[in-house]
């Protein structure tokens, strides 16, 4: 009978050399993101998004990455949740990416600030109906007293709603993670994988390293 410890994959699909990649880490992730879209994986915007209290204790959740530029890699959610009120706290925060079809992570870590009011507004407006009930509904995070209390709360919101232009709350909205590092992870065979990173340096300037595996 195997263990979780016999549990192994061999990497063996694709490389990364230097030769390969962009100058901009923001062009070399579009040209990554281009070849996950085509390859037709399910959610290849799912990441997970690491983010740590005043006192340091680390957190990590799964979100949605809807959108990126130079500015920064976008996620909304409710600003009084856990994850919002610990960058309040300490607005620095990783994202790490990974496409196990392609055997490959993107790890990103960056400052975080609150996305503009219109980006905000755009996203929420783009969203289902039932979505953005939803994040009227559900005060994310807090404790409360049952499924059948969040069901009602959504009915009753649905109904004040009805008819009416639905407007993103003052709670919720987007956040920009601003990278200072990025990593390339493609996977290798023996675990000896190939990682690129860039780092920001103080000029602006990106700076290219291999990493060890």
């Amino acid at each position: 009978m195997s263990t979780i410890a016999d549990i192994r994959t061999e990497y063996k699909k694709q490389s990364l050399s230097e030769q390969d990649i962009l100058h901009d880490p923001i062009a070399q992730f579009d040209k990554w993101w281009q070849e996950a879209i085509s390859s037709g994986i399910d959610e290849p915007n799912a990441m997970t998004l690491a983010t740590a209290s005043a006192d340091g204790m680390p957190d990590a959740r799964i979100v949605l990455l809807k959108g990126f530029n130079e500015k920064g890699f976008a996620f909304y959610t409710n600003y009084n949740s856990a994850k919002g009120q610990q960058l309040l706290e300490n607005p620095r925060a990783s994202l790490v990416i990974f496409w196990k079809e392609l055997e490959r992570q993107i790890r990103i870590s960056g400052l975080v600030s609150l996305a503009p009011g219109k980006m905000s507004d755009d996203y929420f407006d783009s969203r289902p109906e039932g979505s953005r009930i939803g994040a009227w509904a559900s005060p994310q995070s807090e404790p409360i007293e049952s499924r059948e209390w969040l069901e009602e709360n959504e009915r009753k919101l649905r109904n004040d709603w009805a008819g009416k232009e639905i407007m993103r709350p003052a709670h919720w909205g987007g956040y920009l993670v601003k990278p200072v590092k990025i990593e390339f992870w493609q996977g290798r065979p023996s675990r000896l994988h190939d990682r690129i990173l860039y780092s920001l340096q103080n000029n602006g300037a990106w700076k290219i390293e291999r990493l060890a595996p």
